[in-house]
């Protein structure tokens, strides 16, 4: 900081040319730092300030600055709180500030792990149905408590989504034996974090259905 008063005077508040939500503030004619336009509106040319009331606006700025950055971050999809804490750590915020920012936006209902755990199940349904082991790790790594890991995949239908992420590949197999259909289908769903039980259900129903609807689909002359 560059003052030279132990009370410095505020000499000038003058609103950023390219954010009209931002104000200088000059202390003693030396910039000092940009405000939010609340924050600088409780303040006035020629208030007198003491280092306490400036390192409490520096402090408010970080806050604010921080969690405008946490506010983006969460606009482009819902996130974890562990997640939006990762980025604020990642973009170099400042330790002290990060529990405040998290305090507010927990405050203003911003974060909300079970929201965003279903939000996760639904996306990964929607377009790449897994089963509850991957589903519990990829939840685990976004920072999601254990207990609402378990409320969420209680409702999930495994075998259901199994088969649907089955039928998707079905049309790579054509003219392989049954053997190999069955061999690339489990290996897939077994990828996705299907059990055993579910895979054994899902890859017989689907053999089936293709002998029944689809002459032709298997490779009839190959060994098997």
């Amino acid at each position: 900081m560059h003052w030279a008063r132990v009370m410095p005077i505020i000499t000038a508040l003058e609103v950023h040319h390219r954010n009209n939500d931002r104000v200088k503030l000059f202390l003693d004619d030396n910039f000092v730092m940009d405000l939010p336009s609340l924050q600088a509106a409780t303040l006035h040319q020629g208030q007198c300030l003491t280092r306490a009331e400036v390192d409490a606006l520096a402090e408010a700025k970080a806050i604010q600055s921080a969690y405008d950055r946490a506010l983006r971050f969460l606009s482009y999809r819902p996130r974890s709180a562990e997640e939006v804490r990762r980025n604020l750590e990642k973009n170099a915020i400042a330790e002290a500030v990060i529990p405040a920012v998290m305090e507010r936006l927990n405050e203003r209902a911003y974060l909300d792990d079970l929201a965003f755990a279903r939000f996760w199940l639904e996306n990964r349904d929607r377009f790449k149905p897994m089963g509850p082991r991957a589903l519990r790790y990829e939840l685990r790594q976004k920072g999601i408590d254990g207990a609402i890991i378990d409320s969420v995949l209680s409702e999930v239908d495994a075998e259901d989504a199994a088969y649907r992420a089955a039928q998707s590949r079905i049309t790579r197999y054509r003219g392989s034996t049954r053997q190999v259909f069955r061999r690339k289908l489990s290996d897939m769903l077994r990828r996705r974090g299907f059990d055993s039980e579910t895979i054994y259900a899902v890859v017989l129903r689907l053999q089936q259905e293709l002998e029944e609807s689809e002459d032709g689909y298997y490779d009839r002359d190959a060994d098997e």
